[in-house]
């Protein structure tokens, strides 16, 4: 927060606002925090101070366009397997088409049967 807050601070300042013993230990707190990248901050050993580096405003690159570009691409991709993957019920005018078309196959068969076999075989 307090890197946050303050653009350049002197480690005296920060040994008293975190009631360290000595700037050393703010020092070495500092440090370590850069290091671990919890802070985006340079310390000047020679003056005592820590400078926070300038916090790049995000929304002024192309960065959450982008994301949002990525996002909204995602979504019309899942839309439309979803729509692909929809199974509707038959209409009525399909299963009565289905049934025309056994029926006539049926037929054909029979003739086809009829005209195979002799018709003294009926009589």
């Amino acid at each position: 927060m307090i890197s946050l807050t303050y653009k350049r601070i002197s480690l005296k300042d920060i040994c008293i606002k975190l009631g360290l013993d000595s700037e050393l230990s703010a020092e070495y707190i500092v440090g370590k925090a850069i290091k671990d990248g919890v802070i985006d901050a340079t310390v000047n050993h020679t003056q005592g101070y820590m400078q926070s580096k300038e916090i790049l405003d995000v929304y002024s690159t192309p960065a959450p366009q982008e994301e949002f570009d990525r996002r909204i691409k995602f979504c019309i991709q899942l839309h439309n397997e979803s729509v692909k993957a929809m199974r509707y019920p038959m209409s009525t005018n399909r299963i009565d088409l289905k049934a025309d078309i056994e029926a006539r196959e049926r037929e054909q068969e029979l003739l086809q049967y009829l005209q195979d076999t002799d018709a003294d075989d009926f009589l």
